[in-house]
């Protein structure tokens, strides 16, 4: 599986970004998706997953009720809407996909694309 994430950019704060990952593969459908972020000095960190059967999903506390993760496996893309950005959510987004594990734990994903910057200026 291949990876690509787009959408990252330059947003005031209370503003609003929409990332996309588009996957490679005929089995997108078996992967779990996952959205990963790492800001400068820090480690990566969880945010978002949903469930290869698109039925669950999860979020870290810091973006509940701000962030959804959608995806349309029809398309092989994922999407994480953000709204209500913050400064504190500047980092380099990662997408990732995990073959039929649900779990915040980035070890579990095999697979990881590029990375997308985002930037929330105050």
């Amino acid at each position: 599986v291949q990876l690509q994430a787009s959408g990252g950019g330059l947003v005031q704060a209370g503003g609003s970004l929409r990332l996309s990952c588009a996957a490679s593969g005929r089995t997108f459908s078996s992967y779990t998706m996952g959205w990963f972020r790492q800001a400068p000095g820090k480690e990566r960190e969880f945010v978002a997953v949903i469930s290869w059967t698109d039925i669950s999903t999860l979020y870290t506390d810091s973006v509940k009720g701000r962030f959804t993760i959608s995806r349309d496996n029809a398309r092989n893309t994922v999407h994480l809407q953000m709204n209500s950005l913050k400064p504190e959510d500047t980092a380099v987004y990662y997408c990732a996909a995990g073959f039929r594990v649900f779990t915040t734990n980035p070890v579990r994903y095999g697979y990881w694309g590029q990375g997308t910057q985002v930037t929330v200026s105050s």
